[in-house]
């Protein structure tokens, strides 16, 4: 029961992002304006999602997990409400931006909830299963959003995620533990606050794994913002085929979640699984992006290439995860705020982009997919060889201090 309530607060941004892209035409056509400024909507809640993580990390830190909690699901139920009596499409955008800023204390909240509940070697394992509940997004999300877009109207969708919200804070209240108490040692100054960041920041193995697995997720995101415009507007797909096609593709994420918690439970190591996954999805995008370029690409083999791209990413981002909080403990909340905000960040721009170039060319989601994949192969290489070096100097300096007592 505590996994499926971390997974649910876990879950709320995803299905926010998942269940209103079969929408996208739509909510243009009702908002009289274009499928491109309508992913725009989508770009502002991954800013929304990125920045305001940076701020609950030091308060779950400061006043314990749950206080936060309640404000940022209050502040989500509000912006749905928001949402679904939008009459234009920049007051979407502006809702959406809120309504990303209340989701992200459930995503931040339950990384350091983990951290707190569970030891260090079990974290990676947790996170598959986490992904397991989060993996539900995409499967229902998107079916249940084409169906309801294509027969109730799209303000619908955001009805549910209202209620959505509304019963995820009854079972915060009555059913999860607060696992932090208050720490009022913890300063929320910005000079200290900023300091916090810095600290974790310079951490070798922070910084390889959150950026290894920060590009990786960008070009999920790169998906999520490129695949309406592809399936919809150039392959001429319907919204409630589009949603299952989003479902299908999921199953693979999902997949490879549990399978990555089952090779980790057979000895394998988190680096081990991480390095074979980056390597498939390097290949992968880059068949996409050549494929695309050579327009040699029906509607089946584009599906068949994404299912094995985002596969990939059931095997990073839980080892990525893990890999990354796995030096903090008293400073989860902060690790798990600048960890989230900086994947969310990257998503976001990668999103923005994608959404800026997807009414001028096909290649924007394939390339971008593929430039994340090789980018994250790139840092995990790079990074693992610094964090080699520092042990390696770290090593070298306890032997001299032994050997300086013993003389």
């Amino acid at each position: 029961m505590l996994v499926l309530i971390l997974g649910t607060l876990s879950a709320v941004g995803p299905f926010s992002i998942d269940m209103y892209l079969p929408g996208f035409p739509a909510i243009a056509l009702d908002l009289h304006t274009t499928v491109a400024h309508v992913s725009l909507s989508l770009s502002s809640f991954f800013i929304g999602i990125s920045a305001g993580q940076l701020v609950y990390g030091p308060f779950l830190d400061r006043f314990g997990r749950k206080k936060p909690l309640y404000f940022g699901l209050s502040l989500y139920i509000l912006a749905s409400i928001g949402c679904a009596m939008a009459t234009s499409v920049d007051a979407l955008v502006a809702l959406r931006f809120l309504q990303a800023l209340g989701s992200c204390s459930g995503m931040v909240a339950s990384r350091a909830m983990i951290r707190d509940l569970f030891p260090v070697d079990e974290i990676a394992k947790v996170f598959s299963l986490l992904m397991l509940v989060i993996g539900v997004s995409p499967l229902i999300a998107p079916t249940l959003g084409g169906y309801l877009s294509a027969g109730a109207g799209w303000h619908y969708v955001f009805v549910v995620l209202t209620l959505m919200g509304a019963f995820i804070l009854v079972g915060v209240h009555f059913i999860l533990p607060e696992t932090r108490k208050p720490d009022p040692d913890i300063s929320l100054k910005p000079v200290n606050i900023l300091k916090g960041f810095y600290l974790v920041l310079v951490q070798p193995q922070f910084y390889t794994y959150v950026f290894t697995g920060a590009m990786a997720g960008a070009g999920l995101y790169a998906y999520i913002s490129g695949s309406p415009y592809i399936f919809m507007e150039v392959f001429k797909i319907t919204a409630p085929q589009y949603g299952w096609i989003f479902a299908f593709v999921a199953m693979g994420l999902v997949g490879s979640s549990q399978l990555n918690s089952l090779l980790l439970k057979k000895g394998y190591k988190s680096e081990q699984i991480m390095l074979k996954a980056l390597m498939l999805q390097s290949v992968t995008g880059i068949i996409l992006f050549t494929a695309s370029y050579n327009e040699w690409l029906s509607v089946l083999s584009t599906v068949g290439l994404l299912f094995v791209f985002l596969s990939c990413q059931g095997f990073i981002f839980p080892n990525a995860s893990a890999l990354s909080l796995a030096p903090f403990s008293k400073n989860a909340g902060s690790a798990s705020a600048l960890m989230g905000s900086l994947q969310m960040g990257i998503g976001a721009l990668a999103s923005a982009i994608v959404s800026w170039l997807s009414n001028h060319s096909r290649l924007a989601m394939s390339g971008m997919m593929c430039a994340c994949a090789v980018t994250s192969f790139i840092f995990l290489m790079v990074g693992s060889r610094i964090i080699s070096f520092k042990a390696s100097i770290e090593e070298v300096e306890e032997e001299t201090c032994e050997m300086i007592k013993s003389v």
